[in-house]
């Protein structure tokens, strides 16, 4: 990904925003499952998605000190966000966009990383980072092929869950 044509204020504020956002995407999602193992898995990436928050925070306030932070309505960055415009989408279509959205910070910070090259500590938290969100694509990739598995099966076996 090219990062050459933004500021480094710009891509920090991308990053905060789309951390902000996919905390609050994997949050509202667990709160509406009643699968107890989903809800736990949700509000792990929302925890970690949290954690990163956290991390392009403190890096804006050490690079830009002084300077209050607020997250742009739309970001400069061409990164794909999770949107759920339809409360009867299947959750795997939400799994699929999810992953899409992990993929594209994955690489965010891994090319965010090659951009700082004074300062070690940084990049490898950030191609850390770019390592973690890799993993969150390998997490929802299961859960996406899980809902398939059982979307398809209440397509078959319809009401298959009333009753007991």
């Amino acid at each position: 990904m090219d990062l050459s044509a933004f500021s480094m204020e710009d891509l920090l504020l991308s990053a905060l925003k789309a951390e902000t956002e996919s905390r609050d995407v994997y949050n509202k999602l667990a709160d509406g499952l009643k699968n107890a193992l989903l809800k736990d898995r949700l509000k792990f990436l929302s925890g970690e998605e949290e954690k990163h928050r956290i991390f392009f925070e403190m890096l804006f306030q050490q690079k830009f000190q002084g300077k209050e932070i607020a997250l742009p309505e739309k970001t400069p960055v061409p990164l794909p966000d999770i949107k759920i415009e339809d409360e009867a989408l299947p959750i795997s279509e939400i799994f699929w966009r999810a992953m899409q959205a992990e993929m594209a910070a994955h690489d965010f910070y891994r090319s965010l990383a090659e951009k700082i090259t004074d300062e070690p500590r940084v990049k490898k938290m950030l191609l850390y980072i770019a390592t973690m969100e890799k993993g969150h694509y390998k997490l929802l990739e299961i859960e996406k092929e899980n809902a398939e598995k059982f979307e398809a099966y209440d397509m078959e076996w319809p009401m298959m869950h009333i009753g007991a």
